[in-house]
């Protein structure tokens, strides 16, 4: 008799009666998310790429992609850029989702893949505000959107690099801001503008007010970089780890059941 149970780290076992636990073989999706993070990809990148290749599956009525090759991978990429209207870079994506499931994870020579041609993306002009403009879209920002606005503008930031600022990437003496994993997952310092100073300093007393709060009631915790929670612990309830634009509500994490709170959400801004 052979039934299924749940192990500790989340994966499912094979209970046979007189043979014990037999691990059960890990389902693909498994596979490439344990590839990601072996390699340090982000979990943004880690949740692209198995929602693309997911889809891929499903296109494809669930076969298992060993069994398909070059003309399946073109057939689901055209269908992206023809009925799904998807733009090129989104198509490149959801390419490289796939070549990492062909190459790292499957070890599939890929010879075929030459033959397949990335989508082009269209060469356009970004739009420049005028000082003008700028002061007239912040005087009509109000509270955090209005803090990270001008760190925006006047530290050079990308929403998602403002969004992921800890308290500890914040140098006041030096009026520095270093960002960590910027364009190119390469980290770079930049000036903390001087007339953010004082708001800066306010909003950062609140969120330390939240953290102290949270600690009290048990939680606490923001989620380290890479393998830093094995080294350190206790790292992520520490205020130098803590986001500098927390997020509004808590969750659970569930392999170590800690009472989390995410960065806020670029969406949200």
């Amino acid at each position: 008799m052979t039934c299924e149970a749940q192990g500790v780290s989340g994966r499912a076992w094979y209970v046979s009666e007189g043979a014990g636990l037999v691990p059960r073989k890990p389902r693909l999706l498994d596979t490439v998310r344990d590839a990601l993070r072996l390699r340090h990809y982000s979990r943004r990148t880690e949740r692209a790429y198995l929602g693309w290749i997911r889809r891929y599956i499903m296109f494809h009525a669930k076969r298992h992609p060993a069994e398909m090759g070059a003309a399946e991978v073109s057939r689901f990429l055209s269908s992206l850029a023809v009925e799904g209207r998807v733009s090129a870079s989104t198509q490149n994506q959801a390419l490289a989702a796939l070549l990492f499931l062909y190459g790292p994870v499957l070890g599939v020579e890929l010879p075929w893949l030459d033959d397949l041609v990335r989508a082009v993306r269209p060469e356009r002009l970004p739009v420049v505000l005028s000082r003008d403009e700028v002061r007239a879209v912040l005087l009509a920002l109000r509270g955090t959107s209005r803090l990270m606005a001008v760190l925006l503008y006047g530290a050079g930031l990308r929403l998602l690099e403002c969004a992921r600022l800890r308290v500890k990437d914040l140098d006041f003496a030096a009026n520095q801001i270093v960002v960590r994993s910027g364009k190119g997952d390469r980290d770079r310092v930049t000036l903390l503008p001087g007339v953010v100073r004082p708001a800066l300093e306010r909003h950062l007393a609140r969120v330390r007010a939240q953290h102290e709060r949270d600690l009290r009631a048990g939680a606490g915790w923001v989620e380290l970089p890479h393998a830093l929670a094995r080294k350190y612990p206790n790292g992520g309830r520490e205020w130098p780890w803590q986001w500098v634009f927390p997020a509004t509500r808590t969750y659970t994490e569930g392999t170590a059941g800690q009472r989390r709170r995410h960065h806020l959400h670029e969406t949200v801004t």
